[in-house]
């Protein structure tokens, strides 16, 4: 061979004394694992995961599953199956978490999925609960600023990696965390994108958000294309906090709609898959030609999705995705997970384990026609008992909003209620707080479950207060005014009445901003210790009607 062959050759695999890889001429298969609105459930969620009954269909059969010792066995053994696996996630890893992870502040669920291998994850809404401070402290770890280090080990922080492209720090103009991160597999590049949904700073305690900003989904994504092309990537998956409602089981889409539809739509055709998140639903869907996968909740699912790349033009030639289910009864406990969850088990026990009541039945979040639920009725009454008396606030009211009933509160044994059982139905721990507003004003509020938000979100009321609203009437007047009564009485437009809210609800969360004209505040104790004095007293707790909110048929 002349010399100046070798010369060439050499130089076609060194650059700068390294070796580089040659470009493979067969298909490269990569495969994606992807969770989403995990929510801190390190243990199996109660009631796993109901599905279609596989011998019959009309049927719904709940199957036991999640939990974080389950799910990384489930993620090891989907791993092993595949040479290139990289394990990502759609957001809501935390927040609204159950207390075993709550009353340290989510520092255990993040340790959790950090061991399991968890590479990338768009940031969702919960993780804005405490503010962008305390989610970077979650990335790059460090002792709780307030309450110091309280589990069995300084806090690390996350092995990985948050991806924010659409949340804007307002000051410096710039994303809160990376807007993607790119992996190689057999030399071919993948870019990932992580986003939450726009409409984040009207779900989230404003006072949380501030000083962001959050761009709309399909234009961030359009705007980074062209940046990702000119660096030669051409395969492209979208890691987003937003979701669909699908009609079919848990691996079908014979129909979605929802926000995530008119996104997907809007996305640049170099998008090649889309996992996404935020409505606890499972699917796995072709929109517009792309691949959409969400994986229901809790870690009850883990998306499978094997992706096959030409090595020539560096993009995804095919895309299909499969859940599956982590099943309790199926898939061994993780050691590693096992002693991470024992050691804060162990710290947590003696306030999870406190028993506060009984219960007669199963206290449930199932509504009526009229939006009504038995667990928002007794968590209304609960808060309108710790606030009624004078000293204490004054309340003649109380309001909750159904976001923040997170679980159902189930009949199990003797019908024993534990600290930990309530903390998982209100594990926001919102202050109470009870304000003056007119009659006028309660009305309004009342309109605004319609009238601020993509779906109506029907507030849970405290006893003596009825009302009766009409689906055909336009929106913004659905509320008939002469229905509204307290004890009663009819509302007086012009009278003053004290009410009580949470925290979260009293600065304008969930759309309900008429609340912030609310005068007189008092701060009162948390929402979860109010839930549980009342269970206390009421024991054995029995459900009553749903007779506060008529509806017209």
């Amino acid at each position: 061979m002349p010399r100046g062959w070798v010369l060439v050759l050499l130089a076609s695999v060194l650059v700068g004394g390294a070796a580089v890889t040659p470009h493979p001429r067969e298909p490269v298969h990569v495969r994606l694992l992807a969770i989403n609105d995990f929510h801190g459930h390190l243990t199996p969620p109660t009631g796993g995961i109901t599905i279609a009954d596989p011998h019959d269909r009309t049927q719904p059969l709940r199957v036991p599953a999640g939990g974080a010792e389950h799910v990384a066995t489930l993620v090891h053994m989907l791993r092993a199956q595949h040479p290139h696996t990289l394990f990502v996630a759609a957001g809501d890893l935390i927040g609204a978490s159950p207390l075993l992870s709550a009353l340290f502040h989510d520092e255990p669920t993040i340790e959790a999925l950090s061991l399991m291998g968890l590479a990338l994850s768009a940031v969702g809404n919960h993780e804005f609960d405490h503010g962008p401070d305390e989610l970077r402290r979650m990335q790059y770890g460090g002792c709780h600023p307030t309450e110091g280090c309280q589990g069995p080990h300084p806090f690390p922080g996350a092995t990985f990696q948050y991806l924010a492209a659409n949340t804007i720090d307002t000051t410096s103009g710039q994303p809160l965390f990376p807007p993607y991160a790119v992996r190689h597999f057999d030399g071919v590049p993948v870019a990932f994108l992580g986003l939450t949904l726009q409409g984040t700073s009207q779900i989230v305690m404003p006072t949380s958000v501030a000083g962001l900003a959050f761009q709309d989904e399909a234009e961030t994504v359009n705007r980074l294309v062209p940046v990702l092309r000119q660096q030669g990537i051409e395969a492209i998956v979208v890691l987003i906090h937003e979701g669909g409602i699908p009609t079919g089981d848990y691996n079908e889409c014979p129909g979605l709609s929802g926000p995530i539809v008119d996104i997907v739509q809007k996305l640049d055709k170099a998008v090649d898959v889309v996992v996404s998140g935020h409505t606890h639903r499972a699917y796995i869907c072709m929109i517009d030609g792309r691949l959409v996968t969400s994986a229901d909740k809790y870690g009850t699912l883990i998306s499978a999705i094997d992706l096959t790349l030409d090595p020539q033009t560096r993009d995804v030639i095919a895309a299909r995705a499969t859940n599956v289910i982590a099943r309790t009864d199926t898939y061994a406990k993780d050691p590693a997970q096992t002693q991470l969850i024992a050691a804060y088990a162990q710290r947590a026990a003696p306030l999870a384990n406190r028993v506060v009541g009984r219960l007669t039945a199963s206290l449930t979040r199932d509504a009526s026609p009229a939006g009504e639920t038995v667990l928002g009725d007794v968590i209304a009454d609960a808060h309108l008992a710790a606030t009624s008396a004078s000293q204490l606030g004054g309340a003649v009211l109380a309001f909750t909003n159904p976001g923040g009933i997170r679980t159902d509160l189930l009949l199990q044994g003797d019908g024993t209620v534990t600290y930990g059982d309530l903390f998982a139905c209100q594990p926001f721990r919102n202050a109470l707080v009870t304000l003056t507003v007119s009659g006028e004003q309660i009305k309004q509020l009342l309109e605004q479950q319609w009238s601020t938000q993509p779906k109506p979100r029907i507030l849970q009321v405290s006893q003596g207060f009825r009302y009766t609203w009409d689906a055909s009437r336009p929106v913004g007047d659905r509320v008939l005014a002469q229905s509204l009564t307290l004890h009663g009485q009819p509302l007086d437009p012009r009278g003053q009445y004290r009410v009580t809210v949470n925290a979260f609800l009293a600065a304008g969360g969930d759309g309900f901003s008429v609340l912030t004209e609310g005068q007189e505040r008092r701060v009162g104790m948390v929402d979860v210790d109010a839930l549980a004095r009342y269970i206390q007293a009421m024991s054995p707790l029995s459900p009553g009607p749903l007779d506060r909110i008529q509806r017209v048929p």
